[in-house]
């Protein structure tokens, strides 16, 4: 099957690509794993986040963020020692807030409706031929990521917003030479 050229020959990247990245995402809960994976990913390869994925799962309780948002010092502690993970402290602390901070934001409204609102509920489809086409950030990302940051969300800069929107299916940045441009198209609500 034609892919994107990012997942290279590795098969963990080629299960991802056809199976997940860029697929429209509606349920909150794989839209804050997404979020809390994509802001550890800051600075670091998505090959390491996504080969450390199941690891950061059990490490931060199947990412329930009622759980999460309860983590005290010694969570902390324990989530620094784990060498299944990225051990970064401040990445650690910012999944702790963004927890919290996501229970507040759902008693306004899910997560997916709040993110969804900003393409009215439709994916943006781009139209790349080619990797270098597609951009780091757009301004849809830096609008979201403002939001984000104005209510204390912490590792949510535009270019990580970036890949969050693509991961979830808000933009779909799958090349037209792609066989999966096509098929996430058809994935609707």
């Amino acid at each position: 099957m034609p892919r994107c050229p990012w997942t290279g020959d590795r098969p963990l990247d080629n299960h991802y690509h056809d199976t997940e990245w860029g697929v429209p995402c509606f349920s909150d809960a794989v839209l804050f794993e997404y979020l809390v994976l994509d802001s550890f990913q800051a600075g670091v390869s998505w090959w390491l986040i996504l080969s450390k994925r199941e690891n950061f799962r059990r490490a931060f309780d199947q990412f329930t963020p009622e759980i999460i948002a309860t983590y005290g010092p010694a969570d902390v502690e324990r989530l620094l020692h784990d060498t299944g993970i990225i051990r970064n402290r401040a990445k650690i602390e910012a999944t702790i807030r963004n927890a919290q901070l996501y229970l507040e934001l759902r008693a306004e409204t899910t997560l997916s409706d709040y993110l969804w609102r900003y393409v009215d509920g439709q994916p943006i489809v781009n139209r790349h031929t080619e990797l270098t086409q597609v951009p780091q950030y757009t301004p849809l990302a830096e609008t979201m990521s403002k939001d984000l940051r104005k209510r204390g969300f912490k590792f949510m800069g535009p270019t990580t917003v970036y890949a969050f929107l693509q991961a979830a299916g808000l933009v779909n940045d799958h090349l037209m030479s792609c066989e999966r441009w096509a098929q996430v198209q058809t994935l609707r609500r």
